[in-house]
Order: C-alpha cells, then structure tokens, then sequence
C-alpha cells in the first residue's frame, strides 16, 4: 500500500490550498483517512480525519477553515484549506486505516508529507 499526498505549495495568509492523499495497492476497503502535521521542533499533530461513514473530526485550530472530505471510489482523502494562517505552515502527512484483504485486520500508512508554507 502506498499513499501519495500532494498538493502542498506556497501561499499568502488568507489564502487557499487542497492537499490530496491517493491509496493505492492491495485495498480491499479504507477504514478512516486523515491529516496530520509537523512544524519544525513541533510534534505531529492530527488536523482532520474522516471514517468511511464520512464521519469528521477536526483539531480546534482549523475548525471553520478546512474541510476533509474523501473520495471512495478513487480511494483519496482531500483537505481543502480555507482562510490560511502563518501557523499553518507544517510538513503535511495523511493517513489511512488500509484492510487489504477481507481477511486481512488491516495496517496503518502514512504517506510522504507535502510542505504547506504560508507566508507574505
């Protein structure tokens, strides 16, 4: 299983980016996907993650600016960031509850981060 994410960039504050995460190999079905994030001398933090039911959760500091959403068939998670602030900036990295098999109780993967940075 391999989980490409892209969609990181450079942006002004108040500005917009969609960050995608795309699963591929041996799926059978995807349990929840998130983002989380890293800035530098931070520890990861969780940002948003959705179950299969479409279920959402997000951290109190992007509440009302991003949105999760994902996209079954296409096994792909989507953050849409809204209104970016300077503290936004992090190293990106989603993640997914993968199910390889129906035999399978399934694994944990990241994806390879993509650099938000905001700046003016």
């Amino acid at each position: 299983v391999q989980l490409q994410a892209s969609g990181g960039g450079l942006v002004q504050p108040g500005g917009s980016l969609r960050l995608s995460c795309a699963a591929s190999g041996s799926i059978f079905r995807i349990n929840d996907m998130g983002w989380y994030r890293q800035a530098p001398g931070k520890q990861r933090e969780l940002v948003a993650v959705i179950s299969s039911a479409r279920n959402t959760n997000y951290a109190d500091s992007v509440k009302g600016r991003f949105t999760i959403s994902r996209d079954n068939a296409k096994n792909t998670a989507y953050l849409q960031m809204n209104s970016l602030k300077l503290e936004d900036s992090a190293d990106y990295f989603c993640n997914a509850h993968v199910i390889e098999s129906r035999w399978s109780q399934g694994a944990r993967w990241w994806g390879q981060g993509t650099q938000v940075t905001v700046s003016s």
